[in-house]
């Protein structure tokens, strides 16, 4: 603690006399409070985990193994969804020959949107075990939005999905439906 100067009276006539004497602070106490105040917001501070997202990807195949034959999945047990700029998500049921600007259908990311979307499907689906979501993001999408869908199928239980590219069919349809031009280079970000 600090010191404070002592006054003594003197022997002549009274007169008040004061000793100086050095002040001296004792850290102590502040050292103390120091380490009172790091341990409580050590305690109190929520540590951060990085957020990781699993996702399982088949094992690669080896060099002698013979390719399995392709695996056709039937329209009436998918859907396709188009990862499009500014945020935009289109999706469809449709074949090569009965994809149209009319049946490319847009919606949102929110549970009003894509996620009845999704429960409307697989529960019309023709066989609800074998439903299978097709997640195909343009040149223009963002990664948020890739996420975000890939959030969408551990919501709505959807366990068989799979990424893929669009088809040239299907990039023709949403070019002009977003109103891109043939062939224009996507927008960089």
């Amino acid at each position: 603690m600090a010191e404070v100067q002592v006054q003594e009276k003197g022997a002549k006539g009274g007169k008040v006399r004061s000793k100086k004497q050095s002040t001296r602070v004792d850290m102590t106490p502040m050292v103390d409070l120091g380490f009172l105040l790091i341990t409580f917001f050590m305690f109190t501070t929520t540590f951060s985990k990085p957020n990781v997202m699993d996702l399982g990807l088949p094992a690669k195949p080896k060099e002698n193994t013979p390719k399995p034959p392709p695996t056709e999945i039937k329209l009436s047990n998918s859907i396709s969804l188009l990862l499009g700029k500014d945020n935009k998500i289109f999706w469809h049921q449709q074949d090569n020959t009965s994809l149209t600007d009319q049946n490319l259908n847009e919606t949102t990311f929110d549970r009003e949107g894509i996620r009845k979307i999704i429960e409307q499907a697989k529960n019309s689906a023709a066989d609800r075990t074998k439903f299978t979501v097709i997640i195909k993001p343009t040149d223009d999408a963002v990664y948020k939005n890739f996420v975000d869908i890939l959030d969408e199928m551990a919501i709505t239980k959807s366990e068989q999905y799979g990424v893929t590219d669009l088809k040239p069919w299907e990039k023709a349809i949403y070019d002009r439906k977003v109103g891109n031009p043939a062939g224009a280079a996507p927008a960089t970000k």
